[in-house]
């Protein structure tokens, strides 16, 4: 969707957009049924392909716990407790939050998991409103992040460097 003025233009429902380390878009989370905000993609921490989910750090206080846990029976979700994540205005099921899991679902325990398939992400430089199961989340290892820091780190040290001996020569002269 793309909004001039608050007024809707268009909807793009088969862009594909990819979000990474480099090229790291500002989105909001909006509930497909009634595009009440659920969060954003500063709180991202990932996507889990398996379950087809963003995984997020925080959530709005539109995005309600559900108080019963319920235990995984089959699937992905085998062996597991998690509850429920509803959409505050329409009770959507939006998503849901691992409390215990098998050790292969270690890194999502107390992440919120929102449904890729009942969310919509509005780009926030680009005025668009896209489905969000179009869009990746895969975020670099932190070792290839610090790799990639120390790098520009030690371009600007040795640039420095350089202006250094040249502002100390003329100095000299």
């Amino acid at each position: 969707m793309e909004f001039d003025d608050s007024v809707l233009n268009k909807r793009l429902n088969n862009m594909v957009i990819t979000t990474d380390a480099d090229d790291r878009r500002a989105l909001t989370f909006h509930c497909q049924q009634c595009n009440t905000v659920l969060g954003d993609s500063f709180s991202v921490c990932g996507e889990v392909e398996r379950l087809d989910a963003i995984m997020c750090l925080k959530v709005t206080s539109d995005v309600i716990v559900g108080d019963a846990e319920e235990p995984g029976h089959k699937g992905e979700l085998a062996n597991s407790i998690y509850s429920s994540l509803t959409c505050r205005t329409c009770q959507l099921s939006v998503g849901r939050i691992v409390h215990a899991a098998p050790s292969h679902l270690a890194s999502v325990r107390n992440i919120f998991l929102l449904s890729k398939e009942n969310i919509s992400c509005y780009i926030l430089n680009s005025s668009s409103m896209v489905k969000a199961s179009t869009l990746s989340f895969h975020l670099k290892p932190l070792k290839e992040k610090m790799d990639e820091m120390r790098r520009q780190f030690d371009e600007k040290l040795n640039q420095m460097s350089h202006i250094r001996s040249r502002v100390a020569n003329r100095s000299a002269c």
